[in-house]
């Protein structure tokens, strides 16, 4: 790790020279006291310079769905470890999901959460409440004392599990209202998906491995979007993955209904073709889908229908993964990748430009969020985080590129765009020149 820390708040003021907001023209980018204060090279006497020809600033990264797995699952990732990987991929902000142990249904959990990550320092973990206590989908949690709670949660999930009751369903979307919070849910209908090991389609036919329908995502996502519009309430749609999912958003939104929606990088780019080869590492939850499916959800996050791109950061243990397929964990790491991935996909395509990279990253999750100071635009005035990227460099992705505790990438091996080369999140720089800072060494 790199132990480089002068722009931290409240430290040296720096000059970034020749960085190009949004894909933009050229600027000069000052950093003082945690704030932006110049985009014209104006920085005081002494200011450190940095020279970032070239590389696109992008407001700080926020993901509205990682699992952290701390507390009850350290052997996958920690807090500080989670951070680190979020800090490398250009992250200033995560939405850790509540599939802990014990599940962050009450307020002592998350403020826990909420602690762990202001010690860890490298980006802001905002806690997410579960919608029911245990996320045994039976009685709601304490959905009340988490907003009210120092952590302010404003986001509740089940992840990993689906809301399935849908009077459950509703007293959450209804009871949420009362504090501007959201509910984000998994769709996907348990008993049509019960054993399922891969999309459900002419592959899983050929390989014998039991299917998990298209149809079992988006019933849900149909009722979840007819119970907000009956109720008035905001409904956020986790990592969507099929072409029906996305005409349902589209029609929703079309009649007005407050509906958000996510879509994963490795929706984005995998297909169910890589299951052929049995390996681990692409079985997920939602699985891979066809190629119509991955170029509807593209062709979904260009037109604005899906909202953000979230990782479902999922960490496993080696054990988890380096067994047969179906003894294996669901799940992807993927902070480290993030951005290259939506290059390869949607900027590299012209599919999206980077001004829109920043909005479905950064703007966006954080609007959904409710998470203030995060998100927000470069310019003189406003907080110091953002991310400096590189995309002109193209190798292929290694461990080397990871940084948390878990190893399970769907990317190893394949050639990917692009390099994350410096993270600041409020004026304190968490990667320096394409190095991590080592933040425990300047404690």
């Amino acid at each position: 790790m790199s132990t480089l820390h002068d722009g931290a708040a409240g430290g040296a003021p720096v000059l970034y020279r020749g960085v190009r907001i949004n894909g933009d023209d050229p600027c000069d980018l000052v950093v003082e006291g945690g704030l932006i204060t110049s985009l014209d090279g104006d920085a005081p006497a002494g200011a450190k310079s940095v020279d970032a020809d070239g590389l696109i600033a992008l407001p700080g990264l926020v993901d509205l769905h990682v699992h952290l797995r701390e507390p009850g699952f350290e052997a996958s990732e920690t807090i500080l470890t989670g951070s680190r990987a979020a800090a490398a991929g250009g992250y200033s902000a995560v939405f850790a999901m509540p599939n802990t142990s014990p599940v962050a249904d009450t307020a002592g959990v998350v403020e826990q959460e909420l602690a762990l990550g202001e010690s860890a320092g490298y980006v802001h973990v905002q806690p997410i409440g579960a919608v029911t206590v245990g996320q045994r989908g039976e009685r709601l949690a304490e959905l009340g004392a988490m907003a009210s709670s120092r952590a302010r949660v404003r986001v509740f999930s089940d992840d990993g599990s689906c809301v399935w009751d849908p009077l459950i369903m509703r007293r959450a979307l209804e009871y949420v209202k009362s504090f501007d919070g959201v509910v984000a849910q998994h769709a996907q209908d348990p008993r049509l998906t019960e054993g399922a090991q891969m999309n459900e389609g002419t592959v899983s036919a050929e390989l014998g491995l039991a299917g998990w329908p298209a149809v079992a995502e988006e019933s849900i996502i149909a009722r979840d979007v007819l119970l907000a519009e009956h109720v008035g309430s905001r409904l956020h749609v986790c990592h969507l993955s099929t072409a029906g999912s996305v005409e349902i958003i589209r029609w929703a939104k079309a009649r007005g209904v407050d509906v958000t929606a996510e879509v994963t990088p490795h929706h984005l780019l995998l297909t169910e073709e890589l299951v052929r080869g049995y390996d681990p590492r692409f079985k997920v939850n939602p699985p891979l889908r066809r190629d119509e499916d991955v170029r509807a959800v593209r062709e979904g996050l260009a037109d604005g229908t899906i909202d953000i791109v979230a990782t479902d950061h999922a960490p496993h243990p080696v054990e988890a993964k380096s067994c047969e397929w179906g003894a294996a964990a669901h799940g992807m790491v993927g902070l480290e990748s993030a951005v290259r991935v939506v290059q390869q996909s949607m900027v590299d395509t012209g599919m999206l430009g980077w001004g829109d990279v920043a909005r479905v990253m950064s703007a966006a999750p954080a609007r959904i969020g409710r998470l203030a100071g995060y998100g927000t635009a470069i310019e003189a005035g406003a907080p110091a985080s953002f991310t400096l990227y590189d995309p002109r460099p193209a190798r292929p992705f290694t461990v080397a590129d990871l940084r948390g505790r878990s190893v399970n990438s769907p990317y190893l091996g394949r050639e990917l765009p692009g390099e994350v080369r410096w993270t600041v999140t409020h004026g304190r720089i968490t990667v320096a020149d394409g190095e991590l800072v080592d933040l425990e060494g300047l404690a």
